[in-house]
């Protein structure tokens, strides 16, 4: 069993484990296949430290009405095509957001990191479920 991650290094660690996915062959691979599981786990961490650096959702409010947006529009025709450089564009809204506040920084780090990975309907979908889960797990700790 892996030693715990400490919550300081949490966006580290999530990002790391983004950035070496592998598929089932041992290839380099996209965001699906982040282990669930594994995903849940970084996230709890992650919402806590987040809330522990006073991190409140209006500050990250408009990123979070993008990826719903965004969600909308791939339930509504199913074509990840069409949404593809609205995703990647939700980076320089992280940008600024962490810009304008050194809270920001480390979920920017993290959804930068992830966002990269994203390449089919699929991917986005366990975006959804990484900041979700995040912010599920920052707003059970105290988040406001």
């Amino acid at each position: 069993m892996a030693p715990p991650i400490q919550t300081s290094d949490i966006s580290s660690e999530i990002v790391r484990t983004i950035q070496n996915l592998v598929d089932e062959n041992g290839k380099k691979s996209t965001l699906k296949t982040y282990p669930i599981r594994l995903m849940v786990e970084q996230a709890e961490k992650f919402g806590e430290e987040l809330k522990s650096q006073r991190l409140e959702t209006n500050q990250i409010r408009k990123f979070l009405d993008a990826i719903n947006r965004l969600k909308s529009k791939l339930v509504g025709n199913n074509k990840f095509s069409e949404i593809e450089v609205e995703i990647v564009l939700l980076k320089p809204k992280l940008a600024y957001a962490a810009a304008r506040q050194n809270v920001v920084k480390p979920l920017n780090k993290v959804m930068s990191a992830a966002i990269d990975k994203v390449e089919s309907k699929e991917d986005f979908e366990r975006l959804v479920n990484l900041i979700e889960s995040i912010i599920a797990y920052h707003k059970q700790a105290g988040g406001k």
